[in-house]
């Protein structure tokens, strides 16, 4: 059975890590919903977030595979355990008449999205939260007439205190 996996994996900057990653799951047939990748809290190391669904099977396969690449520090699959997520979105929204103005800035309040640009026909607000949350909010926008919609993907990480061991070994390797 198919299940959507939240997965982090840390990894050395290096120019081409990503790539390697990414043709990893490909080749194992799975479908990159969401990507996102920055910098982490050590320098020279990042942290690559992928939403993915899968098999359960398969995908502990490729959590051995990814373990093998050179520049892969630690695997995370967020969905064994409690996490906290959240995404970004702009979103410009249509303002057709000057009531459309009034409660579409009321829906955005309620979901306390901030406007980010103004003009007289359209809106573009930034929106952070869960999965969830930004759909609600596309829903809601949706009989104004969205205009354009970009999201960043989703970023996550455990709900639990560090784990020693992974601290000292990102230590060692920055």
């Amino acid at each position: 059975m198919n299940h959507r996996h939240v997965m982090s994996v840390t990894v050395q900057d290096k120019p081409g890590v990503l790539v390697r990653i990414a043709s990893l799951f490909a080749r194992r047939g799975y479908n990159i919903e969401s990507l996102s990748v920055a910098q982490s809290e050590l320098p020279g190391i990042s942290r690559t977030t992928f939403v993915v669904t899968g098999e359960e099977h398969t995908l502990e396969q490729v959590q051995k595979q990814l373990y093998k690449l050179i520049d892969v520090i630690k695997v995370i699959d967020h969905s064994e355990a409690a996490f906290i997520d959240r995404e970004l979105m702009l979103i410009k929204v249509a303002i057709k008449a000057p009531e459309d103005r009034v409660e579409v800035r009321q829906i955005a309040q309620d979901f306390r999205a901030r406007i980010v640009d103004v003009h007289r026909q359209a809106l573009i607000f930034e929106v952070t939260g869960d999965e969830g949350k930004l759909e609600a909010f596309i829903e809601q926008m949706r009989p104004f007439g969205i205009l354009e919609l970009i999201r960043t993907g989703r970023v996550a990480l455990t709900r639990s205190a560090a784990d020693p061991k992974i601290v000292g070994h990102l230590a060692k390797v920055a």
